[in-house]
């Protein structure tokens, strides 16, 4: 009987981890002995790392220079303009003068900014396709775009849904006054996004031309331009991997947000930033109808500058983002083609 048991002992193969320190958990380890004297001592070099920064955080948020223009008064015709529902596709420009003191220098960024815009409303933020924004051929009526899917007659939207239907869409050219001379600022396009939205996040569709790659579709209803016309200047910024359209895709947690716009290129008299002097902004305003706008602008100085154009959007109701009923009220228009 034992000398059958020694025999399928040596058939099958042992189980037993080989006798390595490694396996048998034997390595040499290092086991602090915690007194009060290490616990405290930690706890203070801890202490003081965090007070540190804390220190340098709060000194560079007192550095922040920051001038608030408000030019609610100066586009209050095309606030009243765009009262009338009729006249939502209507331009209208307005302008606003204000004076810098002292040279901004470094990066100089241009943001917008929305105020009780409430794009974490749940049914808007959901309002799109991921699938077409990679620039493939999906039915999108099987997405959560609607109702900006199709038009009556069965054209589908591209892009579709609320998010891209109530893009940003107001024109800031901002300008230099230098003696009797007007020199426009610079602003650069691109360059604006996260690469991974810009890389990974958003394609075109394949194709030779974007005319011919969004053949079939029509721009959404509350926008002027079709998806591969949104920069005429560089055909590059067109389509989905637009710029603008990028950045106003990846919505906000809050109601109160800003979105990077422009930035100043370094090149002739902006070679160092902005300098002190008289400058002009140029708006071509363009609104939802159920919205009174207060529009302002927000300088700001942190070692590197920003410049920020903010714009606050003040609802004459209640707001469109609230409650099921008035989101189907304000984006359910009748889409016809």
């Amino acid at each position: 009987m034992k000398n059958k048991k020694s025999q399928e002992a040596q058939t099958h193969p042992s189980r037993c981890p080989d006798n390595s320190a490694f396996k048998q958990q034997k390595l040499p380890a290092w086991k602090p002995q915690l007194t009060i004297t290490t616990v405290l001592s930690s706890f203070f070099v801890t202490g003081v790392f965090c007070l540190s920064v804390g220190v340098c955080l709060v000194l560079s948020a007192n550095s922040v220079r920051e001038i608030q223009i408000n030019y609610s008064d100066e586009c209050s015709d095309c606030s009243k303009l765009r009262e009338n529902s009729s006249n939502w596709n209507n331009e209208c420009y307005c302008s606003v003068d204000f004076m810098l003191k002292e040279d901004m220098l470094g990066d100089v960024f241009m943001y917008y900014g929305l105020q009780n815009f409430y794009q974490n409303h749940r049914r808007y933020v959901i309002s799109r396709s991921n699938e077409q924004l990679l620039g493939r051929d999906v039915n999108i009526q099987k997405s959560y775009c609607a109702p900006f899917t199709t038009y009556r007659n069965g054209t589908p939207m591209a892009p579709c849904g609320a998010i891209a239907n109530s893009i940003f869409n107001d024109t800031i050219d901002l300008f230099y006054n230098l003696n009797s001379s007007v020199i426009q600022v610079p602003l650069l396009k691109t360059g604006n996004s996260w690469w991974t939205d810009k890389n990974v996040k958003f394609r075109n569709p394949k194709s030779h031309n974007l005319s011919s790659a969004f053949a079939g579709t029509a721009r959404p209803p509350y926008w002027q331009k079709p998806v591969y016309l949104l920069d005429e200047e560089d055909e590059r910024n067109n389509g989905y991997i637009n710029d603008d359209f990028i950045v106003w895709m990846r919505v906000s947690a809050f109601s109160t947000f800003r979105n990077l716009y422009r930035r100043v290129s370094h090149t002739k008299q902006f070679a160092d930033g902005l300098p002190a002097g008289n400058y002009t902004f140029h708006i071509s305003y363009k609104a939802i109808s159920s919205l009174s706008q207060n529009i302002g602008i927000v300088l700001k100085d942190l070692g590197q500058v920003y410049h920020e154009v903010v714009q606050v959007l003040a609802y004459k109701t209640k707001n469109p983002f609230s409650s099921y009923h008035s989101f189907n009220h304000i984006f359910h228009p009748a889409c016809t083609l």
